[in-house]
């Protein structure tokens, strides 16, 4: 079974048994957590698309672990005029185990 999930702005195709890095979100590591605002669920030939969420739709989840991404490089350059900035980003996200969409 297929859904469609929106969390942190974001939307995300997720299935039972699969991994998904998301926004960071407040938790442990092995703690549960529950996604209710699901926007589609797929089951084969049978898909339900909510308006704007599917009622009764829940996605439950498992966080493996709160880390950073790779380090971005932002360089910004003016030409002809001495003007160079250069910084450096890391995300915040979260590593989420999908246990169960129903």
């Amino acid at each position: 079974m297929l859904a469609v999930i929106k969390t942190g702005g974001k939307q995300y195709l997720v299935e039972a048994g699969k991994k998904i890095r998301i926004e960071k979100i407040e938790g442990k590591e092995k703690q549960e957590i529950n996604f209710p605002e699901v926007l589609l669920l797929a089951d084969g030939e049978n898909v339900k698309i909510g308006k704007p969420f599917v009622a009764g739709a829940s996605v439950k989840g498992e966080i493996l672990r709160q880390a950073k991404a790779k380090k971005v490089i932002v360089f910004k350059y003016k030409p002809k005029k001495r003007e160079r900035k250069k910084k450096g980003h890391r995300q915040l996200f979260t590593e989420v185990l999908i246990k169960e969409v129903k």
